[in-house]
């Protein structure tokens, strides 16, 4: 099933390639047992069947969402309240993953989204680097050229892998209108993943910098996702 594809494609994640100096791998499918049951979990919920979905790329884990979870944009309070799922001893907030379940909602709930949709990332580990106060913080992918280009292999040899689950390849969603646009239409361009890129406008800016417009941002993802559903 396409469940069990995902389960097997997170149980052998793994980058061993090198990593610019300062910079940290966030594997939570090897660094939390627990991880392994909970995404088991969740993906035999949503995903038991064989049915196509269309898939959704943001840029790379967070700390607080898909770094805890092992399921992007999920925190542990929407994996608990939203899923019905909870990881013990974890608790996390991550503010693009409410503007997520909240979209999730309006388009009809968990089962009917996940029915249509698969979400992931560019890279599907996440980084981390210690700032000046010492202190642990996300790290993008593009954040610096060096990175972007050790990860390059890595996130063809994913995508490809994730092509396999059974995803439609008409069209690809791309969270991120900016760095992440031009990065994964880049490498489209190179390896025809997909016959087209729709950018929507990442949750965490949305969030950060445009929250009194959020509603508007929700009824947009509504509308591309709606008109472009299999």
């Amino acid at each position: 099933s396409f469940a069990e594809k995902v389960v097997a494609f997170c149980t052998e994640l793994e980058y061993s390639g090198e990593l610019p100096a300062g910079i940290s791998i966030m594997n939570p499918f090897r660094e939390n047992p627990e991880v392994l049951s909970v995404i088991s979990a969740f993906y035999r919920k949503y995903y038991s069947d064989n049915r196509p979905r269309r898939i959704i790329l943001g840029i790379n884990p967070g700390r607080f969402g898909a770094g805890a979870t092992g399921i992007p944009f999920t925190d542990t309070v929407r994996l608990r309240e939203k899923c019905g799922l909870s990881i013990p001893g974890i608790k996390t907030h991550e503010t693009s993953s409410v503007f997520i379940y909240e979209m999730i909602d309006r388009y009809g709930g968990p089962e009917k989204f996940y029915g249509d949709f698969f979400i992931s990332s560019v890279s599907p580990l996440g980084f981390t680097k210690t700032s000046l106060s010492g202190k642990e913080v996300n790290y993008n992918y593009y954040d610096s050229r060096e990175l972007s280009e050790a990860i390059l292999h890595f996130a063809v040899e994913s995508i490809n892998k994730q092509l396999s689950f059974g995803i439609d390849r008409e069209i690809c969603f791309c969270l991120g209108t900016g760095k992440n646009f031009r990065f994964l239409s880049k490498l489209n361009s190179e390896y025809h993943f997909f016959k087209k890129i729709e950018p929507l406008e990442h949750p965490r800016f949305i969030m950060q910098y445009r929250s009194k417009q959020k509603n508007f941002y929700i009824e947009s993802y509504i509308e591309k996702l709606h008109c472009n559903r299999l």
